[in-house]
């Protein structure tokens, strides 16, 4: 699994003559996930937004199965008038339906977006993941990975989603400061909805798109 060595402080890219023609002429897309869907914008050259969107990597299944039946499943949150009893296996099995789900939901998510665009995509830009233990069973039981499995879930298969399409990843760690310095001018530039998720979604594209090579 990729991580992020430290913070990366985003700056507006710049129009770098050096800069070959392929480089100035692709985008990169920034990511702002939330449970099961993500925030996506799409960054051009010289900082330019080309499109913001939210995809839903699935649909029809619980959104945490890690956190919520994988729990439960172990003996967690059971007084809770929301939980209910389920088997290890049956959660296992679970988690493996909606790994499979947000596999499919990101690539067809991503195939969207790169069919609209005028210019080919380069990069993705997603929120660095912290390091869990390999398998599902050893997430379920592991506190420490049971609040965190569900999200890397997510991320990681818009990165994996990515790589088959022959895009770079760059995984991000950003401080609410340095977002709200970079994207600032932008939200006034592009209108409404502005939010939180697209805020940061935008500082995680031009933090890719500025950091040159940072890439795993």
């Amino acid at each position: 699994m990729a991580h992020h060595a430290g913070h990366t402080r985003p700056e507006l890219p710049r129009e770098d003559p050096v800069l070959t023609t392929d480089r100035r002429r692709t985008a990169i897309v920034g990511v702002a996930e939330h449970g099961n869907s993500a925030i996506l914008v799409t960054v051009g050259p010289g900082g330019k937004i080309l499109d913001r969107r939210r995809i839903d990597l699935t649909n029809g299944l619980p959104t945490h199965p890690y956190h919520h039946e994988g729990s439960w499943a172990v003996g967690r949150y059971l007084n809770s008038s929301w939980a209910r009893r389920i088997s290890l296996e049956a959660a296992v099995t679970l988690v493996e339906r909606v790994h499979s789900a947000a596999a499919c939901g990101a690539r067809e998510g991503l195939a969207a977006l790169a069919a609209t665009l005028p210019i080919p995509i380069a990069g993705i830009s997603i929120r660095a993941c912290a390091r869990l233990p390999p398998t599902i069973e050893e997430r379920i039981a592991d506190n420490f990975a049971n609040t965190r499995a569900d999200s890397v879930m997510y991320r990681e298969a818009l990165a994996t989603a990515a790589k088959e399409r022959g895009w770079s990843v760059h995984w991000w760690a950003l401080c609410s400061d340095d977002v709200d310095a970079v994207v600032h001018a932008m939200g006034r530039t592009v209108g409404p909805p502005w939010q939180a998720k697209h805020k940061l979604a935008a500082a995680a594209a031009l933090a890719a798109a500025s950091a040159g090579g940072d890439t795993r």
